[in-house]
């Protein structure tokens, strides 16, 4: 019996690093779509309730969410088939462009897919098959929708963040969390009150806004995750980030002195490395 049993362990042990790499090209597909179309549903939601409060009749506009309209080229709207949307190969195969129209497909593609397999395959390996890995799984790929989409937009969606916070919370509820309930209860409120802290003060000090609410809020879902004690670390490594990038940019005249930089993937990265570094509570 137990050769069997290891037997079957050490045979779902082969098959989960590869099942991982597949399974983040797909979501990282997946996560494309968000990070392409949830910015515009946001714009698209404010627009409606500005016309609202002023009394305006609300746009009309075509229907438009994460499943319609189908996946299509933006330069020639051509309807792309099922081997146009396979992970990666389709970007290799057609060189990078649209196979009707030749209109260049952004890099972010690929990038998105293959970071979100190498993430999955990170997981897995750490991890090994567990409740532990699947929950690090999720906990990226969120992490990666939220770096590209402030990246991108300057925004961190509450309809990815405030999800997010809850998912930490009840994950350490139960027997396989990263951190006990009280730890990640007390993480979430001290990871949004400790940026709210700092932009208050840069606010009053400077009169500008350094950092926006979508910050608090990823810190605060990272604090429910991994518990108060991770967000001194967390903070550091996003930070030293932060600036090392910001300074790179500048030197190489891609970024002025003063100007604003999203803080959201910095955040993201250290979550990462965060969760890498991280064991079960029990």
């Amino acid at each position: 019996m137990q050769s069997y049993s290891a037997t079957l362990a050490q045979s779902a042990e082969i098959w989960l690093l590869p099942a991982a790499f597949l399974m983040g090209l797909l979501v990282g597909s997946f996560l494309n779509v968000v990070i392409a179309r949830l910015p515009v549903m946001m714009e698209h939601a404010w627009q409606d309730a500005c016309a609202d409060i002023h009394g305006h009749d609300t746009p009309v506009r075509e229907r438009f969410n994460l499943a319609w309209p189908g996946s299509h080229c933006p330069s020639c709207r051509h309807a792309l088939s099922w081997h146009e949307l396979l992970p990666v190969l389709s970007w290799l195969w057609q060189r990078g462009r649209c196979r009707h129209c030749a209109a260049p497909v952004s890099w972010r593609y690929p990038l998105v897919e293959l970071l979100t397999a190498a993430l999955f395959l990170a997981c897995a390996f750490r991890f090994g098959p567990s409740p532990a890995a699947l929950a690090g799984m999720v906990l990226c790929a969120t992490l990666v929708a939220l770096a590209a989409i402030d990246a991108r937009t300057m925004l961190l969606p509450d309809s990815i963040n405030q999800p997010l916070l809850w998912a930490g919370l009840l994950l350490n509820l139960g027997p396989y969390g990263f951190a006990s309930i009280a730890d990640a209860t007390l993480g979430a409120a001290a990871g949004y009150g400790s940026l709210w802290l700092v932009a208050t003060v840069f606010r009053l000090v400077t009169g500008k806004e350094g950092m926006g609410q979508g910050d608090w809020k990823l810190l605060a879902a990272l604090g429910a995750w991994f518990g108060w004690q991770a967000l001194p670390g967390v903070i550091l490594m996003a930070s030293l980030a932060g600036v090392a990038v910001s300074l790179v940019l500048i030197v190489a005249r891609r970024a002025t002195r003063g100007q604003a930089i999203p803080f959201g993937p910095y955040l993201a990265a250290a979550g990462v490395a965060t969760l890498m570094r991280t064991g079960m509570v029990s």
